[in-house]
């Protein structure tokens, strides 16, 4: 085992918690609409998720919708609950596959 791996094992919290702010402020940074950076924070998730499943992360919060995004435009919030509902689709069974509970 090499010192970095020595160090992950040694350090890794048990609890990690993700406040996933700024996917709109990011895509608007580069030429995009809002909705864009929406749905790169799902390639974001699927990393994070990988991430602390391989390196023995008991509980990962990810905080994605607060109470203050209803008052987004509404079309903005539909994109938003469409990506919910599709990457929830699409990603459930590989969560449970891995020993992944989800709570919403």
């Amino acid at each position: 085992m090499n010192p970095s791996e020595q160090l992950v094992e040694k350090a890794m919290p048990q609890h990690v918690a993700i406040i996933m702010d700024g996917n709109g402020r990011w895509a608007k940074k580069k030429g995009k609409i809002r909705t864009f950076g929406h749905k790169a924070g799902v390639k974001a998730v699927r990393a994070s998720v990988s991430y602390a499943l391989k390196n023995g992360v008991q509980v990962l919060t990810l905080f994605a919708f607060s109470s203050e995004n209803w008052n987004r435009p509404a079309e903005e919030v539909g994109v938003l609950m469409e990506l919910f509902k599709m990457v929830l689709g699409s990603e459930v069974k590989k969560l449970h596959k891995n020993n992944v509970r989800l709570k919403i």
